[in-house]
């Protein structure tokens, strides 16, 4: 999609929102007028002792009653509307590259993991800064994991035809994120609900349940013998203290559910309308169809059930309030029933709770890759094979704008692993990055920046951004020979794709070549794929002992008009020009 697109849609958006704000004020209005009317209708029917009055001030309570729901119901919509309003603002803001408003992951920076730290997937103008479209906990959390590893091929074309199905749903998916990021979706909120309904279900003794019908039965039964008598009986009091007392005896099994439910109930009101959206979309796509079913299957929907807890929440909630709950309570023991009915719905329902919410995050997952398809109509799926070809045409880095982004084409399928020689600033580590997150785009079944690929998927191996750590007492040097072993070790277990940017920095120039040499030996010998970058030339006389598996290529920079020019174009062959020898001499540094 283009940012006219999106202007398009801010546009119908504000236009409604308008329309339902001039409603939402008349019904305020009206039921401000309402209320004046049963006032004065009261008054009348007091001074003037006319029960006629009285109808009028009925049917105007009557008129108020409708007029709330209604207004509730404007509300709602116009608060809907609010967030798809500033939904397409931050969509034209991004497109337009001003600013960058949604969550950037930072708290999933790993630098121990095999490839999100070197290829900046997490953390501010990362790649989850730039593709998530996430507003839940559990959303964030699901998308965060799908960029953490590589799925299974079946998967991946599963989750392709799921976000090539949601991609042209632009309409369906904001109205999702409008839902989600409408209320305050916490970690420590979800967590709490996870850990209540993985506990063990509880259940009111016998005779509780017994005395919750009976003591409420023998009050009615007072009240309705005073009437029938026409004089008021002591037993009325006495029972309605009894029920109250008796209710007031489980406060201690209230509050510890009413302690960490506070705004639950609103969150889970949240979920179920999202799930009811998701419940009541047309899909097609067989991941998509899944993921409905598991909250369709069975006689009852899931938001039908997680907006019941969510009242059950809302009404213990309400107990707060110890003259309401002692009227309610000690009337109908109100409070007693719906805690007998929590405690029911956890035995029947606890254990879908996680699923019905994993099925949120991972339409919210999958709606952020789509949203980012959408937004690069030019990029591919890629086709997945499992017998080692690996072919990019025209691969770009997906987060470099298109009108300043050089792409190249590259292909493993013959010879499987590159010594990529270059000088400073050439685009060395701009490639590595651009192969790198290419790669795990395709392991989550989402386009590649090129104009075709095929890809046999493959674990994401990379050594690129290392650093001392004076916490571990780590220098440099070891922090990256560790993870040079990592990967070597991770290549014994299985096939891999390996990124290595300037090895052994921390060591002597012929340590260095001969360790970078050691290493290239060691990844062949594991049949690895992949490139790794260095300055060492002598290096690249690798190529000469294994021909059929290395193979050197290089990005040059021209010398023009006294200037560095870069084209970032990948060519054969080993670097030939020294930039930093020029630049020296420029600058006066060397002569």
């Amino acid at each position: 999609m283009k940012s006219t697109d999106y202007q398009n849609l801010l546009q119908n958006h504000e236009q409604e929102h308008d329309k339902l704000q001039k409603q939402y004020n008349l019904i305020g209005t009206v039921r401000l007028g309402l209320v004046a009317v049963m006032l004065v209708m009261a008054y009348f029917a007091v001074a003037q002792k006319n029960n006629a009055f009285w109808v009028v001030c009925a049917l105007a309570w009557l008129g108020f009653m409708v007029a709330y729901k209604k207004h509730q119901r404007v509300q709602r919509q116009r608060n809907l509307l609010r967030q798809l309003i500033q939904i397409n603002k931050d969509e034209i803001a991004y497109l337009n590259r001003t600013k960058i408003s949604f969550a950037e992951g930072q708290e999933f920076v790993d630098p121990q993991h095999p490839y999100t730290y070197d290829l900046d997937i997490f953390g501010q103008r990362s790649l989850f800064h730039n593709l998530n479209r996430t507003y839940t906990f559990i959303g964030k959390h699901s998308f965060a994991n799908l960029l953490k590893g590589i799925l299974p091929n079946e998967d991946i074309l599963h989750n392709q035809n799921a976000v090539a199905e949601l991609k042209d749903k632009t309409a369906w998916r904001q109205h999702i994120a409008a839902l989600a990021r409408s209320k305050n979706d916490t970690g420590k909120k979800y967590t709490q609900l996870i850990e209540w309904a993985s506990s063990p279900a509880e259940q009111l003794p016998g005779y509780a349940r017994v005395l919750s019908f009976a003591g409420p039965a023998l009050f009615m039964a007072a009240v309705l013998w005073s009437i029938v008598t026409g004089s008021y009986h002591s037993a009325i009091t006495w029972l309605f203290l009894f029920n109250a007392g008796y209710f007031f005896s489980h406060i201690k099994k209230v509050k510890a559910i009413t302690d960490f439910s506070d705004e639950i109930d609103v969150i889970l009101k949240n979920y179920g309308d999202i799930l009811q959206s998701i419940e009541q979309e047309n899909f097609t796509s067989e991941k998509n169809l899944s993921l409905q079913t598991q909250v369709t299957s069975g006689t009852e929907t899931a938001s039908g059930q997680i907006r019941q807890l969510s009242a059950l929440f809302s009404d213990l909630n309400n107990t707060s309030n110890p003259l309401g709950a002692m009227l309610v309570n000690g009337v109908c023991m109100y409070h007693l029933h719906r805690l007998h009915n929590l405690y029911a719905w956890k035995a029947k329902h606890a254990q879908q709770i996680t699923q019905w919410l994993n099925v949120i995050g991972q339409f919210e997952a999958l709606n952020s890759l789509a949203n980012y398809a959408a937004n690069n109509p030019g990029f591919v799926f890629p086709h997945i094979n499992n017998n080692g070809q690996i072919t990019f045409k025209d691969l770009g880095h997906p987060l470099i704008p298109e009108t300043v982004r050089v792409c190249n084409d590259i292909s493993f399928t013959q010879q499987p692993f590159r010594i990529l020689t270059g000088s400073n600033m050439s685009g060395k580590s701009t490639f590595l990055r651009t192969l790198g997150i290419n790669m795990v785009l395709a392991g989550t079944g989402a386009p590649v920046c090129a104009k075709q690929a095929t890809i046999h998927p493959l674990p994401v191996l990379v050594s690129m951004r290392q650093s001392d750590s004076l916490a571990d007492s780590e220098s440099y040097f070891f922090a990256e020979v560790k993870r040079l072993k990592q990967i070597i070790v991770a290549l014994q277990g299985q096939k891999s794709f390996v990124l290595l940017d300037e090895i052994l920095k921390g060591t002597n120039s012929d340590d260095k070549q001969s360790g970078t040499i050691g290493v290239i030996k060691k990844i062949i010998a594991q049949n690895g794929t992949g490139v790794i970058a260095t300055h060492d030339i002598e290096v690249c006389d690798t190529s000469n002992d294994y021909p059929d598996y290395l193979k050197n290529q290089c990005f040059e920079v021209q010398i023009t008009n006294n200037e560095l020019v870069f084209d970032y174009t990948l060519r054969d062959g080993i670097c030939q020009n020294k930039s930093a020898t020029f630049l020296m001499k420029k600058m006066e540094i060397i002569s």
